[in-house]
């Protein structure tokens, strides 16, 4: 039992759990606290529209990564033009939550993203607050 206490592999787990369980674990030596200069953030790719890609492709591609009422909902009555639209709203700004403030107008939408997707959006988004959705697996055959 001796042994495994001094065994360098638990002294090393035993530096690992340490470090880790330590608050300044993702700081970056050197770096103050609060200079916020020690948190990496990877760019994404800028979003492109794909006009070669057919329509149908294109809903689907949307929907994946929408995955949302609001897509399932109207993605299939878009025209090409509104689904590139679409596209750069949920692509191009880079906090999710300022659509979601644009939508339910508690921000001022910026204007790149004035348009009638925005429309569409704030239009679904007021409904929305009228009604809880339906909780589809409670009305289907219990096994």
């Amino acid at each position: 039992m001796h042994n495994l206490i001094k065994s360098p592999l638990l002294c090393i787990r035993r530096h690992l759990i340490q470090t880790c369980a330590s608050p300044d674990m993702a700081i970056r030596e050197g770096s103050p606290a609060d200079s916020r200069k020690d948190l990496l953030e990877v760019p994404l790719p800028p979003w492109q529209e794909c006009p070669s890609k057919p329509l149908q492709a294109k809903r689907a591609w949307l929907l994946y990564e929408s995955r949302n009422l609001f897509a399932k909902e109207n993605l299939n009555s878009m025209t090409e033009r509104q689904l590139n639209l679409y596209g750069g709203l949920i692509n191009k700004p880079s906090n999710n939550w300022d659509i979601d403030y644009w939508a339910t107008k508690a921000k001022p939408t910026l204007e790149v993203f004035e348009n009638d997707v925005m429309v569409m959006l704030r239009e679904f988004t007021k409904e929305q607050r009228l009604w809880q959705p339906d909780l589809e697996y409670l009305f289907e055959p219990s096994w």
